[in-house]
């Protein structure tokens, strides 16, 4: 138990790092928020698709970032910020801001059920990769240019 809360400190600390080293650039943020998400989503596939053995603390440290990413994301987007630092931020985003924002929220609570439904080997691991893999395709369909 208390190396799966050393896990989810870790991640919180990665993010609260990353937004405060580039807080007065919000593309940054939103660029470096995106990696956190893909190294976890990373870690759930490699578990999900059998490379890496389960590991209960990498899954929920991977779960944290989503729904942590998920809470904070929406307020990297100020007006002002649609571009600069070669944003992939589709002008969308500012145009449907709620629709946006109820996207990271349903991320976030996908996450939370996830987490609190904890799975418990790679089969739940692929299910949950499902879930989150949803709400991210979703969200780059409107809200992210193709490059």
């Amino acid at each position: 138990m208390r190396l799966k809360t050393i896990a989810a400190a870790a991640v919180l600390a990665v993010i609260g790092a990353g937004v405060v080293a580039a807080a007065d650039e919000p593309q940054a943020v939103r660029q470096q928020m995106m990696k956190q998400v893909g190294g976890a989503a990373g870690a759930l596939a490699g578990i999900a698709k059998g490379e890496k053995p389960f590991d209960a603390a990498v899954v929920q440290a991977s779960l944290t970032t989503f729904s942590e990413v998920g809470k904070a994301f929406p307020e990297q987007f100020p007006a002002g910020s649609e571009t600069g630092a070669e944003s992939e931020a589709s002008p969308k985003i500012w145009e449907m801001m709620d629709d946006f924002k109820a996207k990271a929220a349903k991320l976030a609570a996908d996450a939370d059920t996830l987490l609190a439904a904890m799975p418990a080997d790679q089969a739940g691991v692929g299910a949950a990769l499902q879930t989150i893999g949803a709400n991210c395709g979703g969200c780059h369909e409107v809200y992210r240019l193709k490059k």
